[in-house]
């Protein structure tokens, strides 16, 4: 079995959870390396006066990690006291805030993509979270998210959630295990509005939701969350997640394992007709 990772992430190195570079994150860097050579400092003996490593001052140089606010202090110290890297601090943003990293890849394949299947174990998926729901997830964040943290994630994972909308001709298929939607997750009124978007965002017909249920017997896909999607070269990709890492697969071998464990998990899930209507029951039971 073979399988091709495109976006391996969170594999044990500090680097593979850097953003991807911004125009602003690579100015700044631009700017940092530029001030540091001209002080006649090399990265070991700069950092060294910042008390950060060498390899946090690379990263910052080349737009790959969004410098703290102790780096911004320190490099200004270190470097005249000027006052242009604490101005420019103030317009850095990340290249996709609010996405974690290694996740970006697949939001952007999902936005060409021609279908896309999701089973989801974990949390209701993210493409049908209401505001609400959102917020008691990341609300759930350890360590606890800053303020400003907090309104990227939900920003971002908000307008993820315009495909649903926007695309209506592309068909996305959702399985989600029952005990997902019997979590009080934020607590009552939370949940009852998440049903109601739910149900409100699975009527269309190109979006499908299926539950499987407690009491199944049999499951195809007990090996953890699972993303397929299609893209217009009619390329199938597989997308699995867990605890701080995320990858993306290719093989076919793999991919095309990965479609035989969706398809039977959707024979073994309730039907999306008995599906809507135990939304529709757990709703009333709030």
């Amino acid at each position: 079995m073979t399988t091709d990772r495109v976006e391996p992430a969170g594999l044990g190195g500090e680097c593979e959870r850097e953003p991807d570079p911004s125009d602003s994150l690579r100015t700044f860097g631009a700017v940092v390396q530029a001030l540091r050579e001209h002080a006649g400092l090399s990265r070991v003996e700069f950092g060294e006066l910042v008390r950060f490593s060498k390899h946090t001052v690379e990263s910052v140089e080349l737009g790959r990690r969004m410098p703290d606010a102790s780096f911004v202090e320190r490099a200004e110290a270190a470097l005249g006291n000027t006052g242009a890297l604490r101005r420019a601090a103030c317009f850095l943003t990340r290249g996709e805030a609010g996405l974690a990293a290694w996740f970006r890849q697949w939001a952007r394949l999902e936005r060409r993509a021609v279908s896309l299947c999701t089973y989801e174990c974990r949390l209701v998926p993210g493409l049908l979270q209401g505001e609400a729901y959102v917020r008691a997830v990341f609300d759930n964040s350890v360590p606890p998210l800053s303020d400003q943290q907090l309104e990227a994630q939900v920003n971002a994972r908000l307008e993820r959630q315009r495909m649903l909308t926007e695309r209506p001709n592309v068909p996305f298929s959702f399985i989600v295990e029952e005990h997902v939607f019997r979590r009080p997750l934020g607590g009552t009124e939370v949940m009852r509005g998440l049903l109601e978007h739910v149900l409100e965002l699975t009527a269309p017909r190109n979006v499908t939701l299926q539950i499987m249920p407690i009491g199944a017997e049999m499951h195809g896909c007990l090996d953890g969350p699972l993303q397929l999607l299609e893209t217009p070269e009619h390329r199938r990709l597989a997308y699995s997640e867990g605890q701080q890492n995320g990858r993306l697969i290719s093989g076919p071998n793999d991919v095309s394992l990965l479609c035989q464990r969706y398809d039977t998990l959707r024979s073994q899930a309730l039907n999306p007709q008995d599906s809507r209507g135990l939304l529709e029951r757990l709703r009333g039971e709030l």
